[in-house]
């Protein structure tokens, strides 16, 4: 049986660990959405600490639920213009953010219509940058769903091992953030640190 997960918003380091120790996945497509959950959100380390991010929807104003595949982004408030201005912030100083920056840039000035393809985009793309070959299937068929790696609560949070983080001589470490925080940290060294915390 397939493993399956639903795309969450530049994955916090326990999904990517998950993800990357697998030879291929589903991404579920299909689920009703859900707040409160990663499917929209992702968590960074800015200069006050821990940062939220969230991608703004287009509710549906009737009864029905959406389904996960059919949630359209909202582009009304510029959250794309903020989420690049933050992540620049929170990483310029960082010893890979200048290697990686072009790489994520068109992210934030160019429109995708669905949440649910923005967010396979992203991760296809950081998959593709740590160099991990996983194949990614489209079927519905036979999945085993992997539904609590997007489970936006505290109690979910794994203790991950120690890496250097920019800020963390204020703060301290903060784990299991965003996969962006371990890419701009360590680099190309993020594969095996993911590859290490499967095992």
């Amino acid at each position: 049986m397939v493993p399956g997960v639903c795309p969450a918003y530049l994955p916090n380091i326990n999904y990517m660990a998950w993800l990357v120790a697998q030879k291929k996945i589903a991404f579920v497509t299909h689920n009703h959405y859900q707040k409160q959950t990663f499917r929209n959100r992702t968590e960074i380390f800015g200069a006050n600490g821990k940062l939220k991010l969230t991608v703004p929807i287009v509710h549906n104003r009737s009864q029905t639920r959406q389904v996960d595949g059919e949630v359209a982004i909202h582009y009304e408030n510029g959250w794309q213009k903020n989420h690049w201005k933050s992540l620049e912030a929170a990483y310029r100083s960082s010893p890979y953010f200048e290697f990686y920056e072009d790489e994520f840039h068109p992210f934030y000035h160019q429109r995708e219509d669905k949440l649910m393809d923005y967010n396979i985009s992203l991760i296809q793309k950081i998959l593709d940058l740590i160099g991990a070959e996983i194949e990614i299937l489209t079927k519905e068929k036979d999945i085993d769903e992997f539904s609590n790696l997007i489970i936006a609560k505290q109690d979910q949070v794994r203790e991950i091992p120690h890496y250097h983080q920019v800020f963390q001589s204020k703060y301290g470490f903060i784990h299991n953030l965003s996969i962006l925080d371990l890419l701009f940290n360590l680099g190309p060294q993020s594969h095996d640190y993911l590859i290490e915390m499967s095992h």
